[in-house]
């Protein structure tokens, strides 16, 4: 069984950017109801104060996922802890441990001062984490470096690995055979949002869509939700399962290398061999 589909229902984005951008907790809760019937298993949204800024502060954190979980929205709720929301990195953990609402997740970029520390206070909150390593991109090595660095306490499977992938290079994903056994979600934004879904299909991996990432589809037409943007993906890994039963994948070098790497198989891992 594939690991569920993320969908980034707001991101950084603004409502300049369209009506496929949520900005309300009303309109959060609609637009991740959607999306979770069009086959989201997983909802990521960046709570705003009423200006429209990012915050982690527990009067706008807790009131969003409250919305949304009024609203039956039943799955998994996750929203970023990072510099956009609170610049600060004594600051971002004095947020988090004040939290009276929890998220089930919280990502935590590790291109970021202080992200061992705010993944370890989120642990210990009782939030499961998503460590997020960029690669390919102007960040360099250090991210993951940081991130391999980190002895990870987290015994009951609480910490993902979530890569941002600058493009669908396989070579990158091959690469990852020798991290710790976690739980591995691959996924880029703008133009290489599909290339990179797609990647992850083939491998088997975590994938995700969404607003906040990607605001066309795969045939170039803008999107109109949320919902339509999950349905997409939704397809693309349809897809991929088909290809892949019919043996004719025309990824299968790229998944033959995800396997030996451990991205592929029960539970996604990367590390696991």
């Amino acid at each position: 069984m594939r690991p569920p589909l993320l969908v980034s229902l707001n991101g950084g984005r603004g409502a300049a950017d369209g009506p496929a951008v949520p900005m309300s907790p009303g309109a959060l809760a609609e637009s991740a109801l959607g999306a979770v019937a069009a086959g989201a298993g997983e909802v990521l949204v960046h709570p705003r104060t009423p200006c429209g800024r990012e915050s982690l502060s527990p009067r706008v954190v807790g009131p969003t996922l409250e919305a949304l979980r009024d609203a039956g929205v039943g799955v998994p709720l996750s929203v970023p802890a990072g510099v956009p929301a609170e610049p600060d990195p004594a600051a971002r953990l004095e947020r988090v441990r004040s939290w009276p609402v929890l998220p089930d997740r919280a990502e935590v970029r590790f291109a970021e001062p202080g992200a061992v520390e705010l993944a370890e206070a989120l642990l210990d909150r009782g939030v499961s984490v998503d460590a997020v390593v960029p690669l390919g991109g102007p960040a360099g090595p250090e991210p993951l470096a940081r991130f391999l660095a980190w002895p990870l306490r987290d015994p009951g499977g609480r910490v993902r690995l979530a890569v941002e992938l600058a493009a669908a290079q396989p070579a990158l994903v091959a690469g990852l055979g020798g991290l710790p056994p976690v739980a591995l979600l691959l996924y880029g934004r703008g133009d290489a949002a599909w290339p990179v879904l797609r990647l992850a299909a083939r491998c088997g991996t975590g994938a995700r869509t969404g607003a906040g990432d990607v605001l066309h589809l795969p045939d170039g037409r803008r999107a109109r939700s949320n919902a339509e943007l999950v349905a997409a993906a939704v397809a693309v890994r349809a897809e991929a399962d088909a290809a892949d039963a019919a043996g004719t994948a025309g990824g299968a070098e790229v998944a033959d290398g995800a396997r030996g790497s451990g991205a592929r198989g029960s539970g996604a891992t990367a590390g696991s061999r």
